[in-house]
């Protein structure tokens, strides 16, 4: 099974900007569909962006539409999220996920594998 380790993350002001990237351990991820999530203390995790295995189709939650863009370099076996214009509202743990088992991508139980979460906290 694929191992994930995020790096970035932080804190900033309201309209800043923060660049999370998320190594995979082999190049097994480059083959699937990837997403971050992000889960702020007492809500539920939910889906922020996926992409498909070449980078070709991209797909955001509503909220971040606009601000955030999703990529990956499957040469590096990278996968990144730059966040824009970030809003106190965007404050959570943010975590990228791989072994997409199809379906409904921002269902978190379709992954198998997960990053070890990164804590993004915007203040206003």
């Amino acid at each position: 099974q694929v191992q994930l380790v995020q790096f970035g993350g932080g804190a900033v002001q309201a309209g800043g900007s923060l660049r999370l990237s998320c190594a995979a351990s082999d190049n097994t991820y480059s083959i699937r569909f990837m997403s971050w999530f992000r889960q702020a203390p007492g809500k539920e995790r939910e889906g922020v962006a996926g992409i498909s295995s070449t980078g070709g189709s991209t797909f955001y939650a509503d909220s971040v539409k606009g601000r955030f863009t999703i990529s990956r370099d499957n040469a590096k076996f990278t996968l990144y999220l730059q966040m824009d214009r970030l809003k106190p509202e965007d404050t959570a743990m943010y975590f990228c996920a791989a072994g997409f088992m199809g379906g409904d991508w921002p269902n978190a139980r379709l992954y198998n594998a997960w990053g070890q979460g990164t804590q993004v906290t915007v203040s206003s």
